[in-house]
């Protein structure tokens, strides 16, 4: 290859002029200059149209705001009340530039066929670009669309990594091809392994952002692990990347748009000659298409815009609709606000949803509908209801495929097999109950009989989520029987002979099977039907045609669900960062811990000596002793409760000898009785008229008060008495063994012995 077709394209003009960085961006905010001033005309066009149109207003909306419009770039549909300027030619500003003809020069066809752009047509092809994905790049910026819809880029997926969760597992993410709903569904075959694309450089030490070549190494739906060129077999350093962000761009992209190429800092010097490196690299190579972001943002467009008047399903009862306005919009799910709810009453589906309807359908069908209550809740506040400006039109809505076969139609009485809508992981037995017109049906579960219709839910003819009879037999799934009826004995041959009922003809249903291409196994994103604001990670785990099983991870099989392989509340891995949106991740088992062993808590010993509560009689109480470090030379005895250690004493006392020798002495002998008085230092009273015996008191005067204050002068036994005189007889002795150097501690512990007898 020589040098004139190396620079056709001028693929390496950023990767030298990386060292000239300082030129580099000088000519770059020339270029840019360029581009703006290439454009004031066209602005000032647009100004002058943004004033007039806001001239004729009212008076269109007036005349035709409902009358249906299709943008001339991008084809989207809509109501001519929402489109730009007074020709109504375009959707919004952004469409209004592309379609200029200053665009169309810088076509990148051109390009492609083998013709070097010249410096004028890359500034234009530049200005153009960024003119189409200027609303794409906002909402990965700021947050909010091009039409105020808000993106929650800050409320992406609360530290859930896919990459991460996808190599650890050895997952399978579903294809973007299987979900026919999504942006780029049609283009993503174009996305292999293997092709080539231009990424952010992480791995840089200049202060601007610089970008470098990658290859993608494994595809798991919108996200992709790539590998910077130049690391060769070393995957230490691959990276998972999202390819709808704008940070991923097809090979040229830093040519055109003046970007810097430069090699990941930690390989800079494996290389002397990157240039040749990379055209080794790239001969023969693929890339994503060059509109790849375009298309990208094109897809995002809805054509329902907020204060758009529907007929929604009333979520507190099935059989029934409700009036609604649409409050958000984002990547083509809806919040509803009902019109006779409070503020927070809302619901949330998919812009294709069969739950959504025009207003009128429901009274041109036959269903029923709730009558607005508006004087009940006062919704006049609402930001939402104040921009009310029209019904949304039909044909925003999906259409249904009608189609009357010859001879039998659906018929009341009719049995069949259909989804609980309220327990999306049973298949029940059902009945026809009701026929609507335009193919609708009002069906009510057996297993929940309703003789007042509340319990039914309507059906279109051809939806996906009735089945004629015998289908859960013969794809191996548990059908939920009637009432009174047991999974194991229920036949349906028996139950249609006993209830004298036949089965729809299985002509009559959606017996189309696209090849969907889903497997059991495959990672997705799926909308929790039950709570359908939330999107979780979940799991094929069933396919039987064209019906899904989906498992939300983490969670038990109770709460599986089954869903249409072309439901719109299925999306491919990726698609909530793609457009903002909060993931919830799988709900992880709680680690179970380990009972920690109770600590013995031990008692306190109670210290000798500690002052009791007084007696509410007017019993004196002892006086609190010194702190127990003073007491460390007393016996443990002497620490011991109070009722153990005067146990201990009395035992010993008895086994030791009185000092007279005498084991028993008769104290009805006066000189005994004397003797014993003046060895515990105690006065005989004398005897009284009653005859009793006499009693020995303490001389002290105070001990004599303390004693008749606690009537211990009262009469006792002769045993009583000898008891009393041999416990305090011995307890004088082992004061007297101990030497107790403290006179004061002496007289406490008598004084508190003396109180406890």
């Amino acid at each position: 290859m020589d040098d004139e077709s190396e620079d056709a394209y001028d693929l390496f003009s950023g990767y030298d002029s990386y060292r000239e960085y300082n030129s580099s961006e000088l000519s770059d905010d020339i270029s840019s200059g360029i581009g703006d001033s290439s454009f004031d005309e066209e602005e000032n066009e647009e100004s002058s149209s943004l004033q007039q149109s806001s001239s004729v207003t009212n008076k269109a909306n007036e005349e035709n705001s409902a009358e249906p419009a299709i943008c001339e770039m991008c084809g989207i549909v809509g109501t001519r009340g929402t489109f730009f300027s007074k020709t109504k030619r375009f959707c919004n500003v952004s469409c209004s530039r592309s379609y200029s003809s200053n665009s169309k020069k810088a076509s990148i066809l051109a390009r492609l066929q083998g013709k070097p752009p010249t410096k004028k047509a890359k500034v234009l092809h530049k200005a153009s670009w960024s003119a189409k994905i200027k609303a794409f790049l906002n909402s990965q910026s700021t947050g909010q669309t091009a039409d105020g819809t808000p993106a929650g880029q800050d409320a992406l997926t609360l530290g859930f990594d896919w990459g991460k969760y996808i190599t650890e597992g050895n997952f399978e993410a579903a294809p973007v091809t299987c979900f026919r709903h999504v942006p780029l569904c049609n283009q993503w075959d174009d996305v292999v392994e293997g092709i080539k694309v231009e990424s952010l450089n992480t791995d840089a030490v200049l202060p601007s952002r610089v970008y470098w070549i990658s290859s993608v190494v494994k595809i798991a739906g919108y996200k992709a692990l790539l590998q910077y060129e130049g690391f060769e077999d070393d995957s230490s350093h691959n990276y998972w990347c999202n390819l709808g962000t704008v940070e991923i761009h097809p090979i040229g992209w830093c040519a055109v748009n003046s970007k810097i190429l430069v090699p990941p800092q930690s390989i800079l010097s494996k290389f002397t000659n990157w240039r040749e490196y990379l055209m080794k690299k790239l001969v023969g190579s693929h890339t994503i298409p060059v509109d790849f972001h375009i298309k990208m943002t094109e897809s995002f467009r809805c054509p329902f815009r907020q204060g758009m008047r529907v007929e929604a399903v009333d979520k507190m009862k099935m059989s029934r609709v409700r009036s609604a306005v649409v409050d958000t919009v984002i990547g083509g799910r809806m919040r509803l606000l009902y019109e006779d709810g409070e503020k927070n009453d809302d619901f949330w589906c998919h812009m294709t949803s069969p739950l959504i309807h025009p207003v009128g359908w429901a009274q041109k069908v036959g269903h029923n509908i709730k009558p607005p209550d508006l004087k009940r809740f006062e919704m006049s506040s609402h930001p939402t209801f104040r921009k009310v400006y029209c019904d949304a039109v039909p044909h925003l809505f999906k259409q249904m495929r009608v189609a009357y076969p010859e001879g039998t139609w659906f018929e009341e009485g009719m049995k069949l097999e259909a989804i609980d809508p309220l327990n999306l992981g049973n298949i029940c037995v059902a009945t026809v109950c009701k026929i609507l017109l335009d193919g609708y049906l009002m069906v009510g579960l057996d297993s929940t009989p309703s003789a007042d219709g509340s319990e039914w839910f309507c059906y279109h003819a051809s939806s996906p989520s009735m089945f004629p009879v015998g289908f859960c037999n013969k794809y191996d799934i548990e059908l939920t029987p009637p009432a009174g009826y047991s999974k194991e004995a229920f036949s349906w041959d028996e139950y249609l002979e006993k209830t004298g009922s036949r089965a729809a003809p299985a002509r009559l249903f959606n017996n189309d099977c696209p090849n969907h291409g889903f497997e059991p196994g495959m990672k997705l994103e799926a909308v929790d039907l039950m709570e359908p604001r939330l999107i979780c990670v979940a799991t094929i785990t069933h396919v039987a045609r064209r019906l899904l099983r989906i498992n939300f991870d983490g969670w038990d099989v109770e709460y599986d669900q089954w869903v249409d392989c072309e439901s719109p509340d299925i999306y491919p891995v990726g698609w909530c960062e793609l457009i903002g949106y909060q993931l919830q991740p799988p709900v992880e088992d709680e680690p179970k811990e380990e009972p920690k062993p109770k600590e013995v808590k031990r008692k306190k010993k109670t210290a000798f000596g500690k002052r009791r509560k007084k007696n509410p009689q007017g019993k004196k109480s002892a006086k609190k002793t010194k702190s127990a470090t003073n007491t460390k030379n007393i016996s443990n005895q002497q620490h011991e409760e109070p009722k153990r250690k005067y146990c201990k004493k009395a035992k010993a006392v008895k086994e030791t000898p009185l000092t007279d020798n005498r084991e028993n002495p008769d104290l009805s002998r006066p000189e005994d009785k004397n003797d014993l008085a003046n060895k515990l230092g105690v006065e005989v009273l004398p005897s009284t008229s009653t005859g009793k015996s006499l009693d020995l008191l303490p001389a002290d005067p105070e001990m004599e008060e303390n004693c008749s204050r606690e009537n211990i002068c009262s009469p006792k036994s002769e045993e009583e008495e000898i008891f009393t005189v041999q416990i305090k007889e011995e307890e004088m002795e082992v004061c007297e063994l101990e030497q107790v150097k403290s006179q004061d501690m002496k007289k406490e512990i008598k004084e508190e012995e003396e109180v406890n007898i």
